[in-house]
């Protein structure tokens, strides 16, 4: 299992609670575009249109301009694929807690791209700190253990 993109903040912004595994829709110029690690995952999100899931804000560019579709959109919303139960359980677990759903990252399982999205709350600006203090505090303690 190779990892493509990563929304690297995500950590950061967000408190993740639980993790799902999907499908996704995409065209072939996209598909070899994020097998090279191009596309951005950071501004993203995950949102309900009527029964089907979209990830909204997903920045895939065409692997090669000339040969992409005419009108290609690298914007452009992509359906994810899950079963009827499992938007369902989505849908209560977001608006019941008041929680959002973000990317975490895009990787392949087999043949097939995978996207990997979590339930989280979004970090007030008190957390942030307490993670950088934590962050930093690891860092100095790896410095002076590996100095000796």
């Amino acid at each position: 299992m190779t990892t493509f993109i990563n929304h690297k903040q995500a950590g950061f912004h967000y408190e993740i609670l639980e993790t799902f595994e999907m499908g996704i829709q995409l065209v072939g110029t996209e598909v070899k575009a994020i097998k090279k690690g191009h596309g951005r995952l950071t501004g993203s999100h995950v949102s309900f249109l009527g029964n089907e899931v979209f990830l909204i804000g997903a920045d895939i560019p065409a692997w090669q301009i000339n040969n992409a579709p005419a009108g290609y959109n690298p914007l452009r919303p992509r359906k994810l694929l899950l079963r009827a139960k499992e938007i369902q359980r989505l849908q209560k677990l977001k608006q019941s807690q008041g929680l959002t759903l973000i990317p975490i990252s895009m990787y392949n399982k087999g043949d097939l791209v995978k996207i990997s999205i979590a339930l989280a709350r979004g970090k007030k600006k008190h957390d942030k700190r307490e993670s950088i203090k934590k962050r930093d505090t690891e860092r100095d303690i790896g410095r002076k253990l590996k100095g000796r």
